[in-house]
């Protein structure tokens, strides 16, 4: 791997540096400070620049030219103007370059924007300090040498009549401090009760009790009274941390150690731009999102103007109030960048890493680093691509190699991995991995749940879903709007016909064109996938337009009724796929602010209401008509009220995902990892398989494993020796070793040559009755007497 500075032009991608940061603070201070003002900063980003200025900036940068102009260095900050103890959430845009302030707009009381850190540390605060705590707490009897620990959570949704400031809420848990040791794991003592704070105030407005029933058992808790309840009493530990665990580790797992002695294949410039194997993107970090990718090139050529993890919500299906509220989203309440973890090398990733850090803003919009906060790194994914010759004896292979550029955050018990995988034959994967603790609750011993799973003695693991959005902006092989076309493609069966189809086995390839915005969802019985395509270049081989393609995956969408709550928060989570018209901004496919909503405002839903369209008359082009997705605007909801009118706009590609997690005890104390990946795969975008070149080079650190009943220890030539005898990767032909069938042609389905030339063919004559006897005499190694 190597590294270095880059141009001499600033790019307008760079990451924010601390003396931006804090130029942009020092110019909001001095415009909004003053006697009895506090200001209480809640992030800082780099404001992007419009896409119509920096699609110019890009072209010239990849043309190698200087660029006409260079878009405005600007930060967006976001902070509180505390007076009077009232809180004004305010965005500032400011032009650091200029030392001027861009824009400045105040919010509604009613948007309620993430949560950072020191909120969530006053929560605790507020709860011991709580008579209303205390006296909850009365409640129950805890064993001796038990501490209560607490999780803070959003609020969630307010029910329909609630109308209330910011709220909090929180999951209260015990912790068998007799262990001596902090990292015991406490999820394994939930409490029956949820204390609920008023954020401006820091006191607490109710403590909410909990139903800890059964199967055929009420909703409701009972009402408090009598004698304190016994907690635990039956309940065991369920630990994780190594020093803690309940049984020995194994002996038997020996280290794979991820080696490249000669360094990393990709290079590292000092502006986050990264080139690797013909790829070339930059890497973007954000609060909200996490790890983003911009200007995705391969080859010189580009394919994506921007990608991004937008938005998950994470809905429990406990109908029990107050779990009705129990619903998260992880970018927009809480910000998944926020959370993300400081990776360490040789555990998070293996290999030769690279790591970026990021620059956020404290709450006194002070530079703060944050560490390793995305890894770089190469790995082997297994073949690549392979065939054998077996009428030569001759097999050529080569590894599929990714670069991952991953990122992990904790967002109280649970943890996501997100990773963005290139690959050496121009796919794309996007993939999200959820580990960590399942949420629980209390559970009456002896008791079973239709609302979750029994994980541990008294304690429920609550059914959930997790529902992911990734948003595409696609540039295919140009930056220029308009070029890029979004095709829904697929494959039908056609009807015998004694015409068309006489022996049935016929099938179709029908394609639509996304003429407008709308939805889609995943049909894999039509292999529905979505082409994403340059409306103008075709493919010099096949004649079709130059694309990427996805196929969206089947998986279970949002379960919640559409007159709840929970579904009128997201309903980017009821569909598959959204095409969206591009805006400068637009980021979120839930709205911008998620945080005790009670339904979308500014999400993808809205975004299609508003009716942009992308192609001004039908253009169709070969084999595909003009209609519309599913959603077109008209049908959707005629209830949702959009300030801005549809225009004609480049689309935007969201694709929905989800994990329907009914908890099992495997998933208990930590859960192993649930993956998911998405996959852009290249569709007529080059002439042939690009990953031809890729070098298919024998791996000499692999070695033989004999048997159990060989002699453990192989020497140095008996290795070398098995080594030259296998299959090899590529140039010299090694098969004569193996068995007569394996090694015969016709077992695989392959001539058995010599190649004759047709001049050569004799026409009739004996021989031609012969063909089959001698095909199956060479095949069974007999000849006829």
């Amino acid at each position: 791997m190597t590294t270095d500075q880059g141009s001499t032009t600033p790019h307008p991608l760079r990451p924010l540096s601390p003396n931006e940061l804090s130029k942009a603070r020092d110019i909001v201070v001095k415009a909004q400070g003053g006697d009895g003002i506090v200001l209480f900063f809640r992030s800082a980003i780099i404001d992007e620049p419009k896409k119509g200025d920096l699609i110019n900036f890009l072209a010239a940068e990849h043309e190698g030219r200087a660029p006409e102009f260079v878009p405005p260095r600007q930060v967006k900050l976001l902070y509180d103007v505390i007076k009077d103890g009232k809180a004004q959430l305010t965005e500032t845009v400011v032009d650091v370059d200029a030392d001027a302030i861009r824009s400045t707009q105040a919010f509604e009381s009613r948007y309620q924007t993430s949560y950072t850190a020191p909120e969530f540390g006053k929560f605790q605060e507020a709860c011991l300090s709580s008579e209303m705590f205390k006296s909850a707490l009365e409640e129950f009897i805890l064993p001796d040498n038990f501490t209560i620990t607490i999780d803070p959570w959003p609020y969630g949704g307010p029910d329909v009549d609630e109308d209330i400031p910011r709220y909090m809420q929180g999951l209260v848990y015990a912790r068998d401090a007799s262990k001596n040791n902090i990292d015991s794991n406490h999820y394994s003592y939930p409490l029956p009760i949820i204390p609920v704070m008023d954020a401006a105030t820091k006191k607490l407005v109710r403590v909410d009790r909990l139903a800890t029933g059964g199967v055929g058992d009420s909703l409701y808790p009972p009402p408090p009274g009598g004698k304190p309840k016994k907690l635990f009493e039956n309940c065991g530990p369920a630990e994780y941390i190594p020093e803690l665990l309940d049984r020995p580790f194994r002996t038997d797992q020996k280290p794979i150690n991820v080696i490249q002695p000669e360094g990393a294949s990709f290079k590292v410039h000092g502006d986050n731009l990264v080139e690797w194997q013909k790829w070339r993107f930059r890497v973007g970090f954000t609060l909200r999102e996490g790890a983003v990718l911009h200007d995705v090139c391969y080859d010189n050529r580009p394919i994506l103007y921007r990608l991004s993890f937008s938005e998950m919500t994470v809905p429990y299906g406990d109908p029990r109030p107050p779990f009705q509220r129990k619903q998260a989203f992880d970018f927009g309440d809480g910000g998944i960048g926020r959370a993300a973890n400081n990776l360490k090398l040789g555990c998070d990733c293996l290999g030769a890493i690279h790591y970026f850090d990021s620059v956020m803003a404290n709450p006194e919009g002070k530079p703060d680093l944050a560490k390793n906060v995305i890894c770089l790194h190469e790995q082997d994914n297994g073949i690549g691509w392979k065939h054998t010759n077996f009428r030569t004896g001759r097999a050529v292979v080569t590894r599929l190699r990714e670069l991952v550029v991953q990122f992990v955050a904790t967002l109280a018990n649970y943890e996501y991995v997100f990773a963005y995988k290139l690959d050496t034959a121009g796919g794309i994967s996007i993939e999200s991995r959820a580990t960590g603790i399942v949420s629980v609750v209390p559970i009456d011993e002896g008791k079973v749940s239709g609302y979750g799973n029994v994980v541990n003695p008294g304690v429920l693991a609550q059914n959930h879903q997790h529902i992911f959005a990734v948003r595409i902006d696609p540039a295919i092989d140009s930056y220029k709007t308009g070029d890029t076309a979004v095709i829904i493609e697929e494959s039908h069966p056609i009807p015998m016909n004694p015409e068309t189809n006489p022996h049935g086995n016929g099938y179709e390839i029908r394609r639509r064109r996304v003429e407008r915005a709308g939805f889609e969802d995943a049909e894999p019985k039509l292999n529905r996938l979505v082409r994403m395509e340059n409306a103008t270049k075709k493919n010099a081989v096949s004649g079709k337009h130059v694309g990427y393609k996805l196929v969206p995956s089947a998986t279970q969408l949002l379960l919640a009724d559409d007159r709840s709550v929970q579904a009128a928060r997201a309903p980017f989570a009821k569909h598959h796929l959204w095409f969206t018209g591009y805006r400068d901004g637009e980021l979120w496919a839930a709205g911008e602010f998620t945080n005790q909503s009670k339904y979308e405002e500014g999400g993808v839903k809205a975004m299609v209401a508003r009716g942009d369209w992308f192609v001004d008359a039908v253009d169709e082009g070969e084999g595909v008509t003009g209609t519309a997705t599913n959603g077109e605007a008209r049908e959707e909801d005629d209830s949702i009220e959009t300030k801005e009118k549809g225009k004609k706009s480049s689309p935007v590609v969201w694709n929905v995902f989800g994990l329907t997690h009914n908890p099992r005890v495997e998933d208990w104390p930590v859960m192993p990892v649930e993956i998911h990946q998405v996959h852009l795969r290249p569709a007529d975008f080059f002439t042939s398989n690009p990953a031809l070149d890729v070098p298919s080079t024998r791996n000499e650190s692999s070695v033989l494993v004999p048997c159990c009943d060989v002699a453990n220890k192989v020497t140095g030539t008996g290795v070398n020796e098995t080594q030259q005898s296998s299959t090899c990767c590529s140039s010299v032909p090694s098969l004569r070793t193996d068995s007569t069938v394996q090694s015969n042609p016709l077992s695989h389905l392959q001539g058995t040559g010599p190649d004759v030339h047709p001049k050569a063919i004799p026409v009739g004559g004996p021989k031609e009755k012969r063909r089959l006897s001698a095909t199956l005499s060479n095949l069974f190694s007999w000849k006829k007497d």
